[in-house]
């Protein structure tokens, strides 16, 4: 408003200047009034206008003779242009060409003839319009196009940053399986080394000091994958990365039998079909999925329970299945459901399907198919909620 204020301010000089030098005094008040909408023409850039136009129709009406102010209609028109919509701006054009035809018809009847009216007002006052509201609508345009490339790169920015916590989120859901499954396994045997050790820490000591020495291999052997794990997060202070044991896969799955099988849980285990290497997401998530069920069973299947673990590799898959004679479906319910909930995420990951529940001879089952190669997103969505189950 300062610099339009001083924009009118050199105009009414202008204007008052000529009208002095000319002699028609009377002309002074028109040129001081019709240069204050100026001030006001980009906050209120139609009503600006509105009252410029009156101005001039004004000193049109009572033949006061044009002069420098005049110009303001022109600047108004140019604002009408820049600030308000089209229809507004292509109303107040029509406006200042009427008023033009009205102004040479007023001041110029006699002394040209139709053609030479027609030039002059569109020289004088016609063509200075129009020039006007070209420019004024092109600064418009300009000013959308600017505004709509801030709006897209603010929706870019917003959209950057929800993918960044989209990632995060899916990470920590990928770290919270890991820990379930290393810590739930782990401490599984642990708890059931050491209440062996407790029973036989009397009548027989040498069962009770092996019982103690696999407490002390399955914890160290679980502090070694929480810090491979841990080792995935960060980085030594160096900027190397720390030494990591490879992920556990199919090839580990004898390990971890032998492991079950010291704490005294009978397994067996039986591989049918051709065997086909799994991508290595996949065979770690088959790895959790038989972990993840022998330590359901161990903790709700009673201690007469026994488990069975089969592998059947089918053209296209592995079909794994994991079963039970433990106490039934009410004691194999894993509390919260993490392990199960686990499952299902790691196999939808890549496209396979888990389905679990008690079997009706007792006991109970879980069955999970891997595609032996990687699926689709399609593919991953419709059989992460089981369809097609062998």
């Amino acid at each position: 408003m300062l610099v339009d204020g001083g924009l009118a301010a050199v105009l009414a000089f202008l204007g008052t200047a000529s009208t002095v030098a000319t002699g028609r005094l009377a002309g002074i008040p028109l040129a001081l009034v019709l240069a204050v909408p100026v001030v006001f023409r980009r906050t209120y850039p139609a009503a600006a206008f509105a009252a410029a136009v009156a101005i001039g129709g004004l000193q049109v009406l009572i033949d006061s003779r044009p002069n420098p102010t005049d110009l303001v209609i022109v600047i108004l028109l140019y604002t009408l242009a820049a600030y308000t919509p089209r229809r507004i701006s292509i109303t107040g054009l029509a406006i200042c060409l009427v008023g033009s035809a009205a102004a040479v018809g007023r001041w110029m009847p006699d002394q040209l003839s139709l053609l030479n009216s027609v030039l002059v007002g569109s020289i004088m006052f016609a063509g200075p319009a129009l020039i006007a509201w070209v420019f004024g609508d092109s600064m418009r345009y300009r000013r959308a196009y600017y505004t709509g490339l801030e709006d897209r790169a603010a929706r870019l920015e917003a959209e950057r940053d929800a993918q960044a916590q989209i990632a995060a989120a899916a990470e920590r859901a990928r770290i919270a399986r890991e820990l379930h499954d290393v810590v739930a396994h782990n401490v599984s045997v642990m708890v059931v080394q050491a209440d062996g050790a407790s029973y036989a820490l009397l009548s027989d000591p040498d069962r009770a000091r092996a019982a103690l020495a696999a407490i002390a291999s399955t914890g160290r052997q679980a502090l070694t994958e929480m810090r491979r794990m841990l080792g995935v997060l960060r980085r030594d202070e160096d900027g190397t990365e720390p030494g990591r044991a490879p992920l556990p896969g199919i090839g580990q799955l004898g390990e971890l039998l032998e492991q079950t099988r010291a704490t005294g849980l009978a397994v067996s285990f039986t591989v049918e079909g051709v065997p086909q290497p799994l991508p290595g997401g996949a065979a770690l998530a088959a790895y959790r999925i038989v972990q993840e069920s022998l330590t359901n069973t161990r903790k709700h299947g009673g201690p007469r329970a026994t488990a069975q673990v089969t592998l059947r590799y089918l053209e296209d898959a592995l079909l794994l299945r994991i079963t039970d004679d433990g106490q039934g479906p009410a004691a194999a319910s894993d509390g919260a459901g993490h392990g199960l909930t686990g499952m299902r995420e790691r196999v939808a990951i890549y496209g396979g399907w888990v389905q679990a529940g008690p079997r009706p001879s007792g006991g109970y089952q879980v069955t999970a198919r891997l595609p032996l190669a990687p699926a689709s997103p399609q593919e991953m969505y419709a059989d992460a909620g089981g369809a097609g189950a062998v």
